[in-house]
């Protein structure tokens, strides 16, 4: 949130207000925690402007909350594999934008493309960079990994994409049995040539993908 909101020239809580706001949030709604196997509870700290501002300029006030809510399975699908659409038409962000801050600039982009891709019966989309329209980003709501023989391969951080935590935890447990991992950019002829595909986010956790189509197949 720091990082973010140093981008979008937002003031951000403290470390220590941070992590005591997300532990009251938790037990105040631990009676929301769901048994084990039937979902989670999910937790999603807030920073907004809030002060009265009309013209293009920082808020003069900032509203930091956190919220939980039960949830279950991101994807409709459950556990079963996704089957994902890449989009060459619509892309989710540019370089010097804000793609790598988790703000409402990564979703909105998005919309269009995803539900044009839901409406045939896709799980998510999977963009390519706006440069070379070529190489792997993200998901709309999750980062992307292709794994082939011992190595995982995933698309670099450059500002481009968000550095979640799960993803990171993906890469150490990758690492920790053994597998090679390679944050480069990836040309999408790489995806469709790998052994297997996964995604990971917050919400998405860790999520397996059964087909993508390109270019119609």
């Amino acid at each position: 949130m720091q990082l973010g909101a140093d981008r979008m020239c937002m003031p951000s809580p403290s470390t220590d207000q941070f992590v005591d706001a997300v532990k009251q949030t938790a037990l105040a709604n631990r009676r929301w925690i769901p048994p084990p196997g039937k979902g989670s509870l999910y937790i999603r700290p807030l920073l907004i402007g809030s002060g009265p501002i009309l013209g293009v300029a920082p808020a003069p006030e900032y509203t930091f909350l956190v919220y939980a809510t039960p949830v279950g399975n991101y994807f409709k699908e459950g556990v079963s594999p996704l089957n994902l659409y890449i989009e060459e038409e619509f892309h989710r962000a540019t370089r010097g934008g804000a793609g790598g801050v988790k703000s409402i600039t990564n979703y909105a982009p998005v919309l269009k493309a995803l539900l044009q891709a839901k409406s045939r019966g896709f799980s998510d989309v999977i963009y390519l960079d706006s440069v070379h329209k070529k190489n792997l980003e993200e998901l709309t709501s999750c980062n992307i990994f292709v794994v082939k023989g011992n190595c995982i391969s995933t698309p670099p951080t450059h500002g481009n994409i968000l550095p979640g935590v799960t993803r990171k935890t993906a890469i150490e447990i990758a690492r920790d049995h053994g597998y090679q991992v390679e944050e480069r950019a990836i040309p999408v002829e790489e995806l469709l040539d790998g052994d297997e595909v996964f995604c990971t986010g917050t919400a998405v956790g860790f999520a397996a993908v059964g087909s993508i189509t390109y270019q119609g197949k």
